[in-house]
């Protein structure tokens, strides 16, 4: 019985320490646009985890004559914001405040210098002397991002509203009194709240449509207001409500104007502004029906917001559908899968072995082994007296400089230059070059695009040193070229012993000779059988150095291959290494690089971990 194991939950902080991990891994692979929006996402959330969590930055966003404005008065009980139908009349987002202190780092953050706390003078928002100084004397960031010094001044006129809340104007003092509307009605629920209204993001003016795209992205909580006449338009479908589908859980759209409506048509209206936003993938999001100007849904509304800034937990799914939404784009721009097993690099090693052992000329070398043993064993098993002859030949060896004395340099015995091993044709080349290519082929097949070129560059990396490291990988290898055999000096006895005996037969001749042309008197003269003991030492001994001779070329041969055998199983594991070193080793690291970063964007875009 197969077990399935639970996933398990991951925290914020992993989830953006995975995305900062997918963004390193990815950087000069994918997309920059993509590796920099990523990296943005984890510093902005670097940002807003260490600014007031106490509070909640909630911002009405729409087109223009959809009423936000007049929403955001209704909402704040204030006539903060002015009211406009036919055209922007909000050129930059001003905010306004339920118990704003400690607030003031992360509007300057937001960059909203306009900013007005709403005070509870009846003191159920426990308003104190030293409180209202400490407003008093809060540091408000200027508009264009200089940082200066203003007072939430009293602003004259403006007294205290119905309902008993009071407007401190943060920002330059206007010059006429700001209007008080009706009591916002959220009493002390709304502590927290930082309710913003931002320009129109349909405006004609370019600066008012890239500051909604700014806070947009910085926000805790968007509603997103729209009108019975314009919900459609896919200015705002596709260029928000589509795109922000990850953020389903910290927004809010609102079909304000319902009034101009029917209670059928209204139904209608709010039933197929659902279908839309199903469609674009924000199911579930609440939708909400209001109307600014009689109040219809607007305690709706407000019991909404109350229990999302209540619940102060709105930045945190902020942040993680940023990071969701980061981590979305990192996967599509790789086009990124669920990795499996890193393929077996040990496959791939024969095939390019083989290449890469033809184009360091290792079939030269094994043969030169082979020859430049029997060379050797001929000169040290050969008829001594013709011995110096073999040495007049270059040893097969010595003339590709690859013996033990032809390459050593230094007072450490390091092996200096490059071998006289003849340099690849342009066929073997080809070859080495192909078989790299089919070698890259295989260990990324079946990744991603980016990833498959990333591997195949990964393969090529060294191809610079590969030649160079080929020729000092055969020049280091053991060879056992300065191993002398045992039998051979056994055999180079046996042929002295031979030539001794030669010598004394033909001295014995010679003496017999002597003495026959002075006439002396004659010696005796052993034979063995018929043959003089002189004749038979010399003849004997030249007979016994042939054989001699015979058999150690015999041996000579079978040595010489063995040793190739040898020499060429060290090659080939030579050969591996660089292989390995040059080609296999940076293809296998970036096979584990991109299966990093898929279980990284997994991990990040999910918030689940296996």
């Amino acid at each position: 019985m197969k077990l399935l194991r639970r996933e398990k939950a991951v925290s914020l902080d992993d989830r953006l320490a995975a995305l900062a991990r997918a963004a390193d891994l990815a950087d000069g692979r994918l997309d920059a646009e993509a590796v920099a929006a990523a990296r943005s996402v984890v510093s902005r959330a670097g940002v807003r985890a260490s600014l007031s969590v106490d509070h909640t930055a909630v911002a009405l966003a729409g087109a223009t004559g959809s009423g936000k404005s007049s929403l955001f008065n209704l909402l704040s009980g204030t006539s903060l914001a002015t009211v406009g139908v036919t055209r922007p009349t909000t050129s930059t987002a001003q905010a306004a405040l339920w118990e704003g202190g400690g607030a003031g780092p992360l509007l300057d953050w937001l960059g909203v210098p306009r900013r007005h706390e709403l005070l509870d003078t009846s003191g159920s928002a426990g308003v104190t002397p030293e409180r209202d100084r400490e407003i008093r004397s809060a540091d408000v960031a200027q508009e264009g991002g200089d940082s200066g010094k203003h007072e939430f001044l009293d602003v004259p006129g403006s007294g205290v509203s119905e309902g008993g809340r009071e407007i401190r104007s943060a920002g330059p003092v206007p010059d006429a009194p700001v209007p008080v509307g009706h009591p916002s009605g959220m009493g002390g629920k709304a502590a927290g709240l930082i309710l913003l209204d931002l320009p129109d993001h349909d405006s004609i003016e370019p600066s008012h449509r890239l500051e909604v795209d700014r806070l947009v992205e910085l926000v805790d909580l968007l509603v997103w207001v729209l009108d019975p006449q314009k919900y459609a338009d896919a200015a705002v479908h596709d260029r928000y409500l589509r795109p922000l589908a990850r953020h389903r859980e910290v927004m809010v759209v609102v079909l304000n104007q319902i009034d101009r409506l029917s209670p059928a048509a209204a139904e209608r209206c709010l039933k197929d502004l659902r279908r839309l936003l199903d469609t674009d993938g924000l199911a579930g999001v609440p939708v909400i029906g209001v109307s600014a100007r009689t109040g219809a849904g607007i305690p709706e509304l407000r019991s909404l917001l109350a229990s999302r800034v209540a619940d102060r937990r709105s930045w945190a799914a902020r942040l993680a559908a940023d990071t969701g939404m980061a981590a979305d784009a990192l996967g599509e721009a790789s086009s990124a899968t669920t990795p499996g097993e890193n393929p077996s690099m040990d496959n791939l090693v024969k095939p390019l072995r083989d290449a890469l052992s033809e184009a360091a000329g290792v079939p030269a070398v094994v043969e030169a082994v082979a020859r430049s043993y029997r060379h050797r064993s001929v000169a040290a098993t050969g008829w001594p007296p013709t011995r110096w002859i073999r040495r007049l030949r270059p040893d097969p060896l010595r003339r590709l400089r690859l013996d033990a004395t032809s390459r050593v340099s230094g007072e450490q015995g390091d092996i200096v230059g490059r071998t006289s091993i003849p340099v690849a044709t342009v066929v073997q080349r080809s070859r080495m070059d192909n078989a790299i290519r089919e070698a890259a082929r295989s260990a990324s097949a079946g990744l991603p695009a980016p990833w498959t070129a990333a591997v195949r560059q990964a393969a090529r990396s060294h191809g610079d040193e590969l030649e160079d490291g080929l020729d000092r990988a055969v020049a280091t290898t053991s060879l056992g070229a300065a191993r002398r055999p045992l039998w051979w000096r056994l055999a180079g006895l046996a042929q002295w012993l031979a030539l001794a005996t030669v010598l004394a037969g033909g001295a014995w001749l010679l003496a017999l000779v002597a003495i026959d042309y002075l006439r002396l008197p004659q010696l005796y003269l052993p034979t063995a059988g018929e043959l003089p003991w002189p004749t038979t030492l010399l003849i004997g001994g030249v007979l016994l150095g042939l054989l001699i001779a015979l058999l150690s070329r015999v041996a000579s041969w079978l040595g010489g291959r063995r040793r190739a055998r040898r020499a060429a199983r060290a090659l080939r594991a030579s050969v591996d290494r660089v292989a390995r070193e040059l080609v296999l080793d940076p293809m296998e690291e970036e096979l584990s690089r991109y299966h990093r970063f898929a279980e990284a964007v997994t991990l990040a875009r999910n918030g689940t971990r296996r």
